[in-house]
């Protein structure tokens, strides 16, 4: 059979990085989480103080995006795929709030996203992968075979977003997650480099009141839909 890409994009929060990895170990494809890309840099300005009252120091981060580098490292006995930083297992440190909170103004940089896109061509050379994120339907694999956008309310994508914090041990409450959540999609949405948006071919998955199983048989349905006559 054929390989193909699947490009999954879709609000933060959304559940997409969950169901991209479950649909990558199903089919046997590699994931990509495109998402812990710009965390990784996110991570690194802050720890070189190119962040200050909430401000980031564009021309410094830009800078030294050539000394950035990122890779992952296959999911172990956690099932969690690693992030690396320089070589430094970051996994925990960029799902951080702290983190959260500037991961949008990063990823708004136009030097950053260009960076970023070609490692994540790079990923999709030999296709077989399954990558999520913001724009990989439009602007990094716009000849992606499968297209999934997903969609939930922010009420909806908080409670989870609280739920997997408490979870980790990371105590926060419900409003300042929110409150996140909803200036990301703004920052997100309005951008000028690659926003986020529908691609024209992308199918719509609206998660709201979907579990996580049924969520999975719907993305198996579509990738069978696409692969059916590879």
């Amino acid at each position: 059979m054929k390989k193909i890409i699947v490009a999954i994009d879709g609000y933060s929060s959304s559940g997409k990085s969950t169901m991209a990895r479950d649909l990558a170990r199903r089919i046997g494809y590699v994931y990509v989480d495109s998402g812990a890309m710009y965390r990784a840099v996110t991570l690194y300005a802050l720890r070189h103080g190119m962040v200050v009252d909430g401000h980031l120091d564009i021309d410094a981060l830009v800078k030294d995006l050539p000394e950035i580098g990122i890779s992952f490292r296959a999911a172990g006995d956690d099932g969690v795929q690693h992030t690396l930083l320089n070589g430094e297992d970051v996994e925990k440190e960029i799902r951080t709030m702290e983190v959260s909170g500037m991961v949008s103004p990063v990823a708004a940089v136009p030097e950053v996203r260009h960076r970023l896109t070609e490692l994540q061509r790079g990923f999709g050379r030999d296709r077989g992968i399954v990558m999520d994120g913001r724009d990989i339907g439009t602007t990094v694999f716009p000849d992606a075979e499968l297209k999934v956008f997903v969609d939930a309310s922010a009420e909806v994508r908080a409670h989870r977003r609280v739920k997997e914090l408490l979870e980790k041990g990371e105590i926060t409450d419900y409003e300042s997650v929110l409150a996140n959540i909803r200036e990301r999609d703004r920052i997100d949405t309005t951008r000028k480099e690659s926003p986020l948006k529908k691609a024209e071919d992308a199918v719509v998955l609206d998660n709201d009141r979907m579990t996580i199983p049924q969520q999975m048989d719907w993305l198996m349905e579509k990738f069978a839909e696409r692969t059916k006559n590879n």
